[in-house]
């Protein structure tokens, strides 16, 4: 095998990667909506979760991105260890799909052949105007060119019939009897870790049993492996992720591992219940001990191939028909695996993205609307603290309150900068123009709660100044400042609940937030005239009467940055 036929094998690899990555984002795209729609409606039956998986996975052709989708769910709080289990043993069913298309349409019907001519409609949808076409028009040229990768690796592939000295070799490797199973079963968990696909380590086994270059058996082994090697990617998505994320990314391990350890067990009879049903089709059982694949266009070829692809789905489905019964002891065996350290503290960290992106950028662009309510919801607590400040009379407890401020407007600024760079990497990827859009308006909306942040600390200067001079609010000026911050906090919770609404797709129109706006102008108007009043009667000190108009003006400015985050909302969210 000389050096150019090396390169060549791995720029066919690259190429049916490439074409499988674009492939699944030109799909996830394509179905975003329904794919969001389809995991809110999980619930905690663990059927509808291995169904659920079961359905996304086939349509995205991609159990990684499932399980890093499921990871980072667990990790948000959206689904809980139950579901995440349920799901990840549909996904490890759905992903079988890949290997029937691959054994198929890449070595059987040959779709190669039509792939070239594809492209070309594929071009013609990629150059349409509507998103959706657009979509379509990825997925298309994603599929052929995943095919012609697979046709070009099976191109550069020697024939070991003419190349004596590697036959050999292989035979060594393979005559050791279980030993042999093991290794290669070592060798598939390896070569999944490098590519961080199963789908393309079962297109390469695919490649070597119908070339004749490995038995059926040491492919089914090889097979083994990449259920193993597959978990590796989930793992490295919770690593940063909380607690409940990385148990749910060891029960997919779990999961997997003992399914390979009875399969190890049962090897022989489970490759002869293979070879049994593959001889229903009127194959060959490649099962058989006199078994060999004689050439790739061979019925013996063909009978690997489907063998190969049955047992990839027996052993998925009859793993997840065992298992599915002891959810509940995977759940506490990945609980006592991973224990929640002691002392935690999580109160100020980003509880949805903190396991980074989502394999799916559609989705993670969910991800960092949900996170943005919770700073949202931290941000209402900073108000809190400025009402308690606001009344607060002794010297000690202000200064814990006025503390808590340049806290709480620390935290704004660094939480702004977490979900930026969250959006930074979930804009560098391919994603549709309305998700575009919506990832804009996040920029704009995180802007603007970082600076409702700042007005916190803003008045807790004020207030320090005031203090300082030794000024005091009187009794009817508290009680005005006490109305100003309520009429505020209802301004909160109008725009909560339209992140709320535009997180499920039901934001319809703002004008609870025009309303609680026009409230506080109207307020704020009233107030400044009484103050104004008051002063020109000599009633109240000029001193005093300047720090509670600054507190006024401030608390009517955060009612300008709350109502610039719902006309953001509506701007990006609502489908006119």
């Amino acid at each position: 095998m000389g050096i150019l036929q090396i390169f060549t094998l791995l720029g066919a690899l690259g190429l049916f990667l490439y074409g499988m990555n674009l492939m699944s984002s030109g799909l996830q795209k394509a179905a975003g909506d329904k794919l969001r729609g389809l995991l809110s409606s999980m619930t905690s039956n663990p059927f509808k979760g291995v169904m659920t998986g079961l359905g996304v996975t086939s349509v995205i052709q991609s159990s990684s991105a499932t399980t890093v989708m499921v990871v980072s769910f667990v990790n948000a709080g959206l689904l809980t260890l139950t579901q995440a289990i349920g799901v990840i043993m549909g996904a490890n069913i759905g992903t079988t799909v890949t290997a029937w298309m691959v054994s198929w349409l890449g070595f059987k019907a040959d779709i190669s052949l039509l792939a070239v001519p594809l492209m070309f409609l594929g071009f013609l949808f990629s150059n349409s105007k509507k998103n959706q076409r657009q979509n379509v028009g990825e997925f298309i040229v994603g599929f052929c060119l995943l095919f012609l990768g697979l046709s070009f690796m099976k191109e550069s592939v020697p024939d070991l019939r003419e190349t004596p000295q590697v036959l050999e070799f292989v035979k060594e490797w393979s005559g050791h009897g279980f030993g042999s199973v093991l290794i290669f079963l070592v060798f598939g968990t390896v070569l999944t870790l490098v590519l961080q696909s199963s789908s393309a380590t079962m297109a390469i086994t695919l490649i070597m049993l119908s070339m004749g270059w490995i038995p059926f058996n040491m492919a089914c082994a090889m097979v083994l492996g990449e259920n193993i090697g597959t978990t590796i990617t989930a793992n490295i998505a919770a690593s940063i992720g909380n607690t409940q994320a990385k148990r749910a990314a060891m029960s997919h391990t779990l999961f997997n591992v003992f399914g390979v350890i009875w399969a190890l067990i049962l090897f022989r009879p489970f490759l002869g219940l293979v070879g049994k049903i593959i001889e229903l089709f009127g194959l060959p059982n490649p099962a058989s001990e006199e078994f060999a694949v004689t050439s790739p266009d061979s019925p013996t070829s063909t009978a690997a191939l489907y063998g190969l692809s049955m047992l990839h789905t027996l052993f998925n489905t009859i793993n997840t028909l065992i298992l599915i019964w002891f959810t509940k002891l995977i759940e506490k065996a990945v609980v006592f695996i991973i224990k929640a350290p002691k002392n935690q503290k999580e109160e100020f960290r980003l509880k949805y993205i903190s396991a980074g992106p989502l394999a799916t950028p559609e989705l993670a662009s969910e991800q960092a609307l949900e996170e943005i309510i919770h700073f949202a919801q931290i941000s209402k607590n900073g108000l809190a603290y400025a009402k308690e400040a606001i009344t607060e009379s002794t010297t000690d407890k202000f200064d814990e309150l006025r503390g808590k401020l340049v806290k709480y407007e620390e935290i704004s600024d660094r939480i702004e900068f977490e979900i930026a760079t969250f959006l930074n990497a979930v804009s560098a990827g391919d994603i549709s123009e309305e998700t575009s859009r919506k990832i804009k308006a996040m920029y704009k909306i995180i802007g603007e709660l970082e600076s409702l942040g700042d007005s916190g600390e803003t008045i807790s200067r004020i207030l320090s100044r005031k203090n300082i001079h030794k000024r005091d609010f009187d009794e009817n000026a508290l009680k005005n400042l006490t109305k100003m911050v309520d009429e505020v906090n209802n301004a909160y919770d109008s725009m909560i609940t339209n992140l709320q609404a535009a997180r499920h797709g039901s934001l319809a129109e703002i004008s609870n937030a025009y309303n609680a706006e026009e409230r506080i102008n109207n307020l704020r108007n009233h107030l400044r005239e009484s103050a104004i009043e008051g002063i020109e009667s000599g009633s109240k000190n000029y001193q005093s009467s300047v720090y509670y108009m600054d507190i006024v003006n401030e608390l009517e400015k955060m009612g300008d940055f709350i109502i610039n985050i719902s006309q953001d909302l509506e701007r990006a969210f609502i489908h006119r």
